[in-house]
């Protein structure tokens, strides 16, 4: 990728040779991964699946995961061998906030994880809480945590139609997380996807 303040990411797709259901059969957890990089398009599907954009109505751009009142408390980062990035929907671009491989630095606060490590990429579910309290009150907190698990889950299905191998990883040590990623107070990691090429 090259180096920008923001790389337009390319269109995603929304039909695929691998069905949903084939999708949901094949989803597996996968540890080891090969040193292989992603392509820009693979990158870009997966973001969009996590959070992409899919229709506007009423002044509200849709999202391909729900959000109680459509208030999106998520954030999507991602890292690789190239930097630390941050996912735009409105316009489906990557915001570059660190050209500094900082994966070995997640693994080490997830608890020393190989996985986060290896895998080509590492997209970490961030949340905001405020987004969505102000409405919702500390309920929104949960509404919070249910929209980055159908998040998750969208990543996930998406890698497995990509011919790639997924991680869901719970175990990190929060506050070091947030700092790696240079977080606002009031964002927080609640999630970290390492997805790659599994290893045979």
């Amino acid at each position: 990728m090259a180096k920008a303040k923001d790389i337009q990411l390319a269109q995603p797709k929304t039909k695929s040779e691998v069905s949903l259901e084939e999708a949901i059969a094949k989803r597996r957890s996968v540890r080891n991964f090969v040193a292989k990089d992603l392509s820009e398009e693979q990158i870009s599907q997966l973001l969009w699946a996590g959070q992409g954009i899919t229709a506007k109505t009423g002044g509200h751009n849709l999202r391909t995961a729900p959000s109680a009142g459509a208030l999106y408390p998520i954030e999507l980062y991602l890292l690789s061998k190239d930097g630390l990035f941050r996912y735009l929907p409105e316009g489906h671009k990557l915001e570059v906030l660190s050209d500094k491989d900082l994966r070995r630095d997640l693994s080490a606060a997830a608890l020393g994880q190989a996985s986060v490590r290896d895998a080509a990429v590492d997209i970490v579910i961030c949340g905001v809480p405020s987004r969505i309290t102000g409405k919702y009150g500390e309920r929104g907190i949960r509404y919070m945590h249910i929209e980055a698990g159908h998040i998750a889950q969208n990543i996930h299905l998406q890698a497995v139609a990509l011919g790639l191998g997924s991680l869901p990883v719970g175990a990190f040590n929060d506050k070091e997380a947030d700092k790696i990623l240079g977080l606002s107070a009031d964002c927080h990691t609640l999630y970290i996807i390492p997805v790659g090429y599994a290893e045979k």
